[in-house]
């Protein structure tokens, strides 16, 4: 069987033998019959491998679908290039006739195949067998055959016949080839003479013939001699069969249900023909986009309706790619339909003038704009509504304006339109009438539009203070309670000019519209407090500005103390808590123990108190380590448990637990470590260990808190004292009493403390006997450092780590009076666990202490070994700062209303001292004259100086909450350190 392709199967794969069974039970079930062995071209096809391919290329309606598809299946059989039409065809017809509904449908799609009288007793035309029903399928025809692309052998026709070599051409080819020139014809000559013949003329009884043409040079001969017949003639051989697709009849004799099916579609509705093309169509026409233009520009209703439908769902769907410059005169249908709702108002019909000679009051400048639109608006009486309901007209008439609008704001969001809607000066004159038009809830909608669009349109225009657009922006934002109406008109006056080189100078604001901006920022409104922010920013960067603020700071209209202090608190919002530590002293690595550290008299008593399982495992907890490269004998673990816990466990104590099984035992030591493991080691002996544990150097307690070991050990004794103890407090006083002498009483509390009157003991002598240390050397006279107790009691605490910052000895016990001075202060430095678990705070070692985490000096000077060194491993030190951060951008720069807040008081603290002496010398004139209603500073006026404003607007609070903000706010350090550089040199100056 040929290669064919590796493809992935797309069912289980079977043998073929199986398949074969398995398409043969369906065809059995259904009544149909299977050909086993089918061929194609004589060569055998293979149904397996065939379904397999027509799968992997999605199945037979997908492979019928697609044109020239089956030939692509048969390029896997190899069928040969010439006639791959008929083959193509003949080895659908195998898949469709064995496959199709036997296999494909039932099994692989898991759907029930139709009746076999459209499936099998059909023929392959056409494809989706899947939808294929008795009430739909109608049997294909030649046309809808030619549509579909499919392929089909057909009877040839005279084009199609075999092209055979003449008689005589001398070429010798049996095979197709080029025509060879035609012989030459003579034309027909009837016979001149009398029409009438005799008989003895002729010879025969025969009817006049015409002559015949001229011999040509290789006449036919008619025999069945070979020898005779010309080369081209005898080596013809014949083309192979091809196979024949024959429809039979359908009657209602041989298949009375098909037969009543085609009468049932004959009667019904006639299909159309595919190519039939009616008079007039076939021709797309203009597309949607200059369809809906000329719509809304023909002032056909019907049509305009059209194109605002149509727009706004392409303003919202393409907007970002649909731009006016490439549809001329869109932008101007689009303003002038907007403008045609004052009608409804003031009865204007606005047209555009683009040669500045209509001087009428319908007419706008198209050119330079419109001066004085709100004065004719003014002038014009308006038109009374009628108390009853609209005609349809009319509400037809405010929703398309709607739809306008909608269109228009949506389009202004591009940047590219946005410029292009700006260079148009109807449409400043648009916002401005439209804005100006009296408060009706049906324009509310409009004017939040027209409000979008000045936000976008705003950046490119320079708006000075008398700017119709201007004023009514202002008046918005004072007197509407919209709050979307109030944060679309700050943004659209904070972005005025922003893509211009000229500065944003926002003169002539009301004090009442500052006022309002302050208590929004009392508001838990992000939006609406940072568009204030934005605004009191543009506002303050002009140092008349701020004058007009001083002046009003104590009025009643506007406190400025009280701005101040709403900005201090922004400077706050959003702040995040971020603790940061530095490292101060370097840790030493722990020792590891030599060998497993005996257990506390206090642990002990707790563990004997315990049942196994959980007895053994706190005593592992306690007394081992995990430590990922360290090891240790089972034996040897085994037996350390034995010899601490088997005196206990033989009556000595009643009810006491046994020991646990050695299997156990060692099995628990994983549960309890998770990263220790038991292994073999193989050797000459094999040894059994415990891999990623090793014993604690100084046991800890149930609470993971290390234990403190005596290392006192006079000259007589043979090795240190050993014993451990909890706490610092609890080693302290055990060296006092036990080793240096120190009575100790019970009060009446019975409590244990140092006797006061013991005073004696304190004038003696005594060395210092921890480890090597030997402070208070006797043996040389010259470097004799003779001590009393009292002091070596001071020195002793040397040794001994720092107690816990939160807790004193004294709370738990009395001091003697000359041990007091002695007691180390706690420190603010926190301490984080290095390579042990316990935070305690490490111990100093002494006036010749060093950080070297290698060497521990000591009173001469020389390295301690550091196996006389109790410690677990000393922790570094960390200073921990704890700072709250306010937002940050993608790029870690400040962001967010903390801030717009430092920005603005970055602006008061520049222009304060500015701002005394415009004060001071009244050069504001008229503006703060329009500002406050009437001459402010119409006079040179005596006030404060520069640095008293300086001082009453920054003290106080102000200057407390910036000087926090430099201390623990890392992103708005630079900003704030900005403004009390400012502040300094203003109360300087």
């Amino acid at each position: 069987m040929p290669h064919s392709r590796q493809t992935e199967a797309p069912t289980e794969q079977l043998s073929n033998d199986a398949f074969i069974q398995k398409v043969a039970a369906f065809h059995e079930e259904r009544g149909t019959t299977l050909d086993t062995s089918p061929r194609v071209n004589g060569k055998p096809i293979d149904l397996q491998k065939l379904y397999q391919v027509v799968l992997n290329l999605g199945g037979y309606d997908q492979v019928s679908r697609e044109k020239l598809a089956w030939r692509k299946v048969g390029h896997e059989f190899h069928l040969g290039a010439t006639n791959a039409a008929a083959y193509a065809f003949a080895l659908k017809t195998v898949y469709y006739k064995n496959l199709a509904s036997a296999f494909e449908i039932k099994d692989h799609h898991n759907k029930t195949p139709p009746p076999k009288a459209i499936l099998e007793d059909t023929t392959a035309k056409g494809g989706d067998l899947l939808s294929r029903t008795v009430d739909n399928y109608r049997q294909p025809t030649i046309e809808d055959t030619e549509a579909s692309g499919e392929e089909e052998v057909r009877t040839p026709d005279g084009g199609d016949k075999m092209d055979i070599d003449e008689p005589g051409s001398g070429t010798g080819r049996s095979t197709r080839g080029l025509r060879q020139a035609p012989p030459q014809r003579v034309l027909f000559q009837p016979d001149v003479s009398s029409a009438r013949q005799t008989r003895t003329a002729t010879g025969q009884g025969q009817s006049p013939q015409p002559t015949t043409a001229a011999p040509s040079s290789h006449p036919y001969v008619a025999t069945t001699n070979q020898s005779n017949m010309p080369h081209s003639i005898s080596s013809y051989e014949p083309r192979p069969p091809m196979p024949l697709t024959l429809r039979g009849v359908i009657t209602p004799a041989n298949n009375s249900t098909r037969f009543y099916q085609q009468m049932k579609q004959s009667q019904g509705p006639q299909h159309k023909a595919k190519d039939m093309t009616k008079p007039g169509c076939g021709y797309d026409g203009p597309n949607i986009y200059v369809r809906t233009l000329q719509s809304l520009r023909s002032g056909i209703p019907a049509e305009q309706e059209f194109a605002l439908h149509h727009l706004v769902k392409i303003s919202h769907e393409r907007g970002d790619k649909f731009k006016f410059e490439a549809f001329p005169m869109l932008a101007e249908a689009l303003v002038g339909y907007i403008l045609g709702i004052t009608s409804e108002y003031y009865g204007i019909h606005w047209k555009v003038d683009y040669t500045e000679s209509d001087k009428s009051i319908d007419a706008l400048d198209g050119l330079h704009g419109t001066p004085g639109l709100v004065e004719r608006l003014k002038s014009r009486p308006r038109i009374d509504v009628a108390d009853e309901l609209e005609p349809k007209e009319k509400v037809m008439h405010f929703e398309k304006a709607k739809e306008a609008g909608l269109t228009m704001r949506n389009l202004s969001l591009m940047e590219d339109n946005a410029k292009y809607l700006s260079d148009m000066a109807e449409v400043r004159d648009m916002l401005t009438i439209i804005m100006s038009l009296p408060d009706d809830p049906r324009l509310t909608e409009l004017k939040h539009y027209m409000l979008d669009i000045a936000e976008m349109v705003t950046r490119f225009w320079v708006m000075p203070e008398n700017d119709p657009l201007y004023r009514i922006l202002l008046k918005e934002v004072n007197r509407s309670n919209d709050r979307g109406a109030i944060l679309t008109a700050l943004r659209a006056m904070c972005r005025i000019s922003m893509n211009l080189k000229e500065n944003n100078n926002l003169h002539s604001v009301p004090i009442a519209v500052i006022e309002k901006l302050s208590s929004y920022l009392l508001l838990q409104d992000e939006e609406l407090v940072g568009a204030s922010l934005d605004f009191l920013y543009q506002y303050t960067a002009v140092p008349v500005n701020v004058a007009i603020l001083l002046f009003h700071s104590d009025s009643p209209v506007f406190q400025l103390p009280s701005l101040m202090k709403d900005l201090c608190r922004l400077l706050r919002y959003g702040e995040v808590e971020v603790s940061t530590k530095t490292l101060l002293q370097q840790a030493i690595p722990e020792i590891p123990a030599e060998k497993i550290s005996e257990v506390p008299d206090d642990l002990l008593r707790h563990l004997l108190q315990l049942d196994e399982p959980e007895r053994s495992n706190t005593w592992l907890k306690c007394v081992f380590e995990e430590h990922k490269d360290s090891e240790i004998t089972q034996i040897a673990l085994w037996q350390a448990y034995q010899s601490r816990f088997t005196p206990y466990s033989n009556g000595a104590i009643p009810n006491a637990p046994g020991l646990l099984p050695a299997a156990e035992f060692i099995k628990n030591v994983s549960v309890i470590f998770e990263n220790a493991t038991a292994q073999v080691v193989n050797g000459q002996t094999s040894k059994f260990i415990i891999k990623g544990i090793r014993p604690r150097r100084t046991p800890v307690n149930t609470l993971n808190q290390i234990y403190l070991r005596c290392h006192w050990q006079t000259p007589r004794a043979e090795k240190p004292c050993g014993d451990f103890f909890p706490k610092s407090e609890d080693l302290f006083y055990h060296i006092l009493t036990t080793h240096i002498g120190v009575a100790r009483i019970t009060d009446a509390d019975s409590k244990s403390k140092l006797d006061p009157s013991d005073q004696h003991i304190f004038n003696e002598t005594i060395d210092c006997y921890w480890a090597s240390c030997h402070r208070f050397t006797t043996g040389n006279a010259s470097n004799r450092l003779e001590k009393t107790k009292g002091q070596l009691a001071k020195h002793i605490h040397v040794h001994l780590p720092a107690r816990n910052k939160n807790k004193s000895i004294t709370s738990t016990s009395t001091i003697h009076p000359q041990l007091q001075k002695s007691q180390p202060s706690s420190t603010s430095t926190d301490h984080s666990p290095s390579t042990a678990t316990h935070p305690f705070k490490p111990n100093a070692l002494g006036p010749n202490s060093t950080h070297d985490p290698k060497v521990l000096a000591g009173h001469d000077g020389k390295p301690l070994p550091r196996s006389e060194i109790d410690t677990q491993g000393r922790q570094a030190i960390y200073q921990h700062f704890t700072y709250h951060n306010t937002p940050v951008d993608e790029h870690g720069d400040p962001a967010g209303l903390s801030l717009s807040a430092i920005l603005v008081l970055r602006n008061l603290a520049r222009h304060i001292p500015k701002a005394a002496e415009v004060i001071r010398a009244g050069d504001v004139g008229g503006q703060a004259g329009r500002v406050n209603g009437g001459g402010m500073f119409g006079v040179v006026m005596e006030g404060k100086e520069g640095k008293e404003w300086m001082e009453e607007i920054f003290g106080g609070s102000v200057g407390g909450e910036l000087m926090w903000c430099l201390g623990y706010n890392q992103t708005l350090g630079g900003y704030v350190a900005d403004v009390l550089a400012l502040v300094r040199k203003g109360l300087r100056d």
